[in-house]
């Protein structure tokens, strides 16, 4: 799975549709292979970031969390924390 694609799931506060919405142009981008596309394609892609965002806003919708909920602070201490064990494994040689 791609590193930069994020849990939008079970936050406080609620994820936005902004968020959604970067969410679902980085899958886009990511399945399509096109960064920007060009005019003529525009319209397409256009339409697929507004379907991915309301799936996924569907999906997020529907929902049940059975843990607790996250924040984005303690998201970002997890990520740090991961990052420096990667570093220390890496400066082993593993």
């Amino acid at each position: 799975m791609c590193r930069n694609i994020r849990v939008l799931y079970n936050f406080e506060p609620p994820t936005t549709e902004d968020e959604i919405r970067l969410a679902a142009l980085q899958y886009v981008r990511k399945v399509s292979g096109v960064r920007a596309p060009s005019a003529a394609d525009q319209a397409a892609f256009d339409r697929a970031v507004d379907a991915v965002a309301a799936a996924t806003s569907s999906l997020l919708g529907g929902l049940h969390a059975r843990s607790p909920v996250r924040t984005r602070e303690g998201e970002i201490e997890k990520a740090r924390a991961k990052w420096k064990l990667r570093e220390v494994r890496a400066a082993r040689g593993r």
